[in-house]
């Protein structure tokens, strides 16, 4: 019985034998990335594209990657329990912004090490560019992703409404046992308000924030199994018999890290490079242009859950994904630096880098205090979308200091917002922070209505 295809945690085609076709588009946008960045690695004899055209061709073997990494990940919850396939399976899904970041991180380190500064006269600053990925990041996911969810799942459901009044558009619900991920994220958001007061992103910052991650991987370890739901790609892997589902997941994994492990840095290289060829902002690239790269697979997954009416389970992949983004992500970015600059001194912190940190924790404060009642509204996903695209514009029309004027100003917008949000919702805070911490798992899952909204 062990190899009998899992037909009933998938949906769809739980039987289906035909090799789907967006896998076989997914690894071949992937492999001519993969290759030239295999080839380069291994000194073999290769083309060398202008830098716009190299950008463009890892940033797509990039995205390949990850919607491989994500129907793996998702067929994977088939094996593992629910509790460890949350708290695994959401690093996963953003493993590669992960390696981008990172990538970022190491060669501010190296330069650090050589010049025993950050600052670069006459180009970007290594260690500006390490924190404008993992800022743009967090805001793109929350400004644009969030928003997006809450859009396609309105239209879904005003859809639907002709055929059933159980829909209920202008508004997504998330289930009692989110409780947990909105807690964990406001934790880590309250310490992150720290972080524009400092002059360096320290070892100390990266305890907090890992032992953050480590409390909700342990709370979220808790919760009992249950079967997925899956679709698609992952549903055609994950109704195979177990041998071949196993070997499947395995070998979908290792191809995705080996298109990532040899793409990230030439990505992150010749999107540099592209900016000093055609006179754009280094910063600006690094922040907008390679986080929609490596986040677009998974806001691009959300959405298709979405206008299947899992709406719940949509934001609440987003919102895992943040909580990850938002610890473990930032507690990895010092430790990185310290190994690669061979120092336990921190991540230099300039006057811009500290408003970047200020504006994407204010964010994050507003969007926590936003789900206080495990809701995202329709009026709250346009004030999240709204103010993202005033600091996007900003950042892209303004010259710096007036940037800088807005920064602070939506800094102060966000905060007055999530001051006035939590007042309304006090009596729902309380209870979100008391399930999030101590209500055992199955007593939430009880108080679920069982249904998406």
């Amino acid at each position: 019985m062990r190899d009998e295809p899992a037909r009933s945690r998938t949906t769809g085609a739980p039987g289906r034998s035909t090799f789907p076709g967006r896998l076989l588009a997914a690894v071949g946008v992937a492999l001519p990335g993969a290759l030239l960045g295999a080839a380069d690695y291994l000194g073999w004899p290769h083309p060398e594209p202008s830098p716009p055209l190299a950008a463009a061709v890892f940033g797509v073997a990039i995205v390949g990657a990850a919607f491989v990494l994500s129907w793996a990940a998702e067929a994977a919850q088939v094996d593992i329990g629910a509790g460890l396939a949350i708290a695994v399976l959401a690093v996963l899904a953003v493993l590669p912004e992960y390696a981008v970041d990172l990538v970022f991180t190491y060669q501010a380190g190296r330069h650090y090490a050589e010049h025993g500064a950050c600052g670069q006269a006459g180009g970007a600053d290594p260690c500006s560019l390490a924190l404008a990925n993992m800022t743009g990041a967090n805001r793109i996911l929350v400004g644009l992703g969030w928003p997006l969810v809450v859009l396609v799942a309105t239209v879904s459901a005003v859809r639907a409404r002709r055929r059933s009044e159980s829909a209920k558009p202008g508004r997504v619900a998330l289930a009692p046992a989110m409780s947990a991920d909105v807690v964990f994220l406001g934790l880590a958001t309250l310490y992150s308000l720290t972080l524009p007061l400092r002059t360096s992103l320290t070892l100390l910052d990266a305890a907090v924030f890992v032992g953050i991650f480590a409390a909700y991987a342990w709370r979220l370890s808790k919760a009992p199994a249950e079967e997925p739901d899956l679709v698609g790609v992952a549903a055609w892997v994950g109704g195979k018999p177990t041998r071949a589902r196993r070997g499947l997941v395995v070998g979908l994994f290792a191809v995705a890290g080996l298109v990532i492990l040899t793409t990230a840095e030439h990505f992150a290289e010749n999107l540099v490079r592209t900016g000093g060829l055609l006179g754009v902002d280094e910063f600006l690239l690094v922040q907008w242009v390679a986080p929609l790269a490596s986040e677009s697979p998974e806001l691009i997954v959300a959405c298709l859950f979405a206008a299947r009416l899992k709406a719940s389970e949509s934001l609440g992949t987003l919102l895992s994904s943040k909580v990850n983004q938002w610890t473990l992500l930032v507690g990895t970015i010092p430790v990185v630096f310290a190994l690669s600059a061979g120092t336990t001194d921190g991540l230099p912190l300039d006057d811009h880098q500290r408003l970047e940190l200020l504006l994407t924790a204010a964010q994050s404060l507003f969007a926590v205090a936003i789900l206080a009642d495990l809701g995202l509204t329709a009026i709250g996903a346009v004030s999240l979308l709204a103010l993202f695209g005033v600091q996007f514009t900003a950042s892209l029309t303004l010259p710096d200091d007036a940037n800088r004027v807005v920064i602070v100003v939506l800094s102060a917008a966000y905060a007055l917002l999530a001051a006035l949000q939590v007042l309304r919702h006090r009596h729902d805070v309380t209870r979100t922070v008391r399930d999030g911490l101590r209500t055992p798992f199955p007593e939430l899952i009880r108080q679920s209505p069982g249904r998406d909204s």
